[in-house]
Formats: C-alpha cells, structure tokens, sequence
C-alpha cells in the first residue's frame, strides 16, 4: 500500500447526491495527455502558446463553462416556460495571467440568445449563472464578465 497525503480543501455548498464524477487521469502536466477512466476522453494536452498539438487546461475550462451555462440556460428556461432559441450559444475566453499574487484566471462569456426579448435574456442569463457549478465555483475567485447579445 503506498503512503498517501491528503490535502482537502472546504468552503463550498455540501453535496447531498452525487449525480456523477468525472474520473480523468494526467501525466506530463501542460506537456502531456489526459485520458479518462472509460476512454471517451484522450488528448494531448500542451502550453498554451507553444508549437505542442494538444489542448491545454484553459481551453478545457473555457469548453467546460460553456456547456454547463448552456445547460443551466436550458433548466431555468423550462422554469421560467420560456423556449430557447436554436441558436444558443456560449463564446468563452479564459485568460492566464500573472498578478499581485502569482498565476491566475479570469473569463469573458459572451452568451448569444437571439430573438429573446432583452428582459427574457437577461433573466434566463443572471439565472444560469446562479446554477451553473462553473459559475458557483468561480464565483468570487477569479474576474468573470457575462455579455449578452440578443
């Protein structure tokens, strides 16, 4: 049996249930691959910048966001009884950056909802970003802005 530490960090809502977990094995860092535990996901990952042909974990984030804001969209809209356009769509830009205390994030959504009226738009947005666990775990961590664009 190997020697183990365990680092565990609290603070955030208690899970009651858990729906699913998502189970991913990395090796090399920003310089190596990802593969997950039932095989749908196997990538290569890379620095951002750099000539590597992989993905890097900005992009996963960015990509991660994204669908899960479309989904929460989706649950408050059936909420709120209001139909999402079929043209629903989320553009995310997650920035690397240095600051005052060392590396760190920040993101930009930019939501597209075209034909909501504005009202309907801003509700189904300021909903989702209250639902989303992307949301809930950046949420006062990192500089996020959320456009709407109707």
């Amino acid at each position: 049996m190997e020697n183990q530490v365990v680092f565990t960090a609290t603070g955030g809502s208690l899970i009651t249930k858990v729906l699913y977990t998502g189970k991913v094995h990395i090796t090399g860092g920003r310089e190596g691959a990802a593969k997950s535990e039932d095989g749908r996901l196997a990538i290569s990952l890379s620095s951002p910048g750099s000539t590597g042909r992989g993905t890097n974990p900005e992009q996963l984030f960015a990509a991660g966001w994204s669908a899960c804001f479309i989904g929460a969209m989706q649950h408050n809209a059936s909420i709120a009884k209001i139909k999402l356009p079929e043209a629903t769509s989320v553009d995310a830009e997650v920035d690397l950056g240095t600051g005052e205390e060392g590396f760190a994030l920040q993101a930009r959504l930019q939501v597209n909802l075209p034909g909501l009226t504005a009202d309907e738009a801003k509700n189904i947005v300021e909903a989702a970003h209250q639902t989303c666990p992307y949301s809930k775990a950046s949420r006062n961590n990192i500089n996020v802005q959320i456009s709407v664009s109707i």
